[in-house]
């Protein structure tokens, strides 16, 4: 069996209703759309969120605090994960977007301190924890906050 020779199940498949198309058809005339109202007229209805002037949703929900623009968003590493890397390797944020612990550089990295370092490393990055630190200087590496 081939991928062009795939076909879908009896019924699986149903035609597109055509309206519009005179009166024995089923769906002439008003076409589907029934008698006068705000969605028989050409370009009717409502916009999404329109709860037919009830107080929507959005407007009826108490709004709390705000949300900064100046906002720095961090990639978090641990320092547990770091042990992917060669001993004495220079660690930097591009090196670890290429090793697949980031997914972006966004604002920059920000090493955390969970789980154990058993290598010595060179660790480059925007901040670190204090645990971090501590591990990363226990196990005979350095940090460089760039």
């Amino acid at each position: 069996m081939r991928l062009h020779e795939l076909k879908s199940p009896q019924g699986a498949r149903a035609a597109k209703k055509r309206v519009g198309r005179g009166i024995g058809s089923g769906h002439g005339k008003t076409s589907t759309r029934g008698h006068k109202g705000q969605r028989a007229r050409s370009g009717g209805g409502v916009r999404p969120g329109f709860e037919g002037g009830q107080m929507p949703l959005q407007r009826a929900v108490p709004k709390r605090g705000f949300t900064s623009i100046f906002k720095k968003q961090y990639n978090e590493v641990n320092v547990g994960r770091l042990n992917v890397f060669a001993d004495g390797a220079e660690v930097t944020p591009e090196l670890l977007k290429q090793a697949g612990l980031i997914k972006s550089l966004k604002d920059g990295v920000r090493i955390l301190g969970s789980g154990d370092l058993e290598k010595s490393l060179s660790v480059k990055a925007q901040g670190f924890s204090k645990t971090a630190v501590a591990k990363i200087e226990a196990a005979g590496g350095k940090v460089e906050v760039i």
